[in-house]
C-alpha cells in the first residue's frame, strides 16, 4: 500500500482527527506540508522533547513543517491524564503551540488508522512495525509520502536536516 495513494482517500474518508481540544479535523487539513508525526507521553523520560519539537516547528512552520503530537499511554502508562490535564501541562511546561491531538492508541488492535499506516509504510528496526516506545517520529513529505521514522532516543534538533531536505523538495 502506497501512502501517497492511500493518505488522500483515507484522510477524506475515515481518518478524523480530534483535536485535544476536542474539535475534529483531519490529515487533508494539513495536505502540503511536511509533517513530523510524534507519539507523546508527559510522564516519560523523553519528554523534554517537547522543547526541541517546539523549537523544530518554531524554526520550519513558516516554511510549511507542522509537528503533530499524539499523546499515548500504551508506554508505562507515561499519559494517565485526560485531553485537559495533558493540554494544560504541554501549555505550561513547554509552552507548546504545535497541534496536540487526543490520547491515540499506537498498537494494538485499537490502533488508530494514522499510526496503522504510518507504522506499514516506514517501518522500524529490523522491519518492525510495532511503535517501541513513546516520542517515535514519522516524517511525511509534502506529497504525503513517508521519509522515515525515527526512534525515540533520536532528539528533535537531529531532525534538522531531514527537515530541510523535506521543505526543499
Amino acid at each position: 500500500m502506497n501512502l501517497a495513494y492511500t493518505l488522500p482517500v483515507l484522510t477524506q474518508q475515515s481518518i478524523r482527527l480530534q483535536r485535544i481540544d476536542g474539535s475534529l479535523t483531519s490529515l487533508e487539513a494539513f495536505r502540503g506540508k511536511v509533517l513530523l508525526i510524534v507519539n507523546t507521553a508527559s510522564q516519560c523520560g523523553f519528554t523534554r522533547q517537547y522543547a526541541g519539537l517546539e523549537a523544530l516547528y518554531q524554526a520550519y512552520r513558516d516554511q510549511g513543517l507542522v509537528v503533530l503530537g499524539f499523546p499515548c499511554n500504551q508506554f508505562g502508562a507515561q499519559e494517565p491524564g485526560n485531553d485537559k490535564a495533558i493540554a494544560d501541562f504541554c501549555a505550561s511546561q513547554f509552552g507548546l503551540s504545535f497541534p496536540m491531538f487526543s490520547k491515540v492508541t499506537v498498537n494494538g488492535p485499537e490502533t488508530h488508522p494514522l499510526f496503522a499506516i504510518l507504522k506499514q509504510q516506514t517501518p522500524g528496526l529490523l522491519g518492525t512495525e510495532a511503535i517501541k516506545w513513546n516520542f517515535t517520529k514519522f516524517l511525511i513529505g509534502r506529497d504525503g509520502r513517508p521519509v522515515r521514522r525515527f526512534a525515540p532516543w533520536v532528539r528533535p534538533e537531529k531532525l534538522a536536516f531531514a527537515i530541510k531536505t523535506a521543505l526543499a523538495a
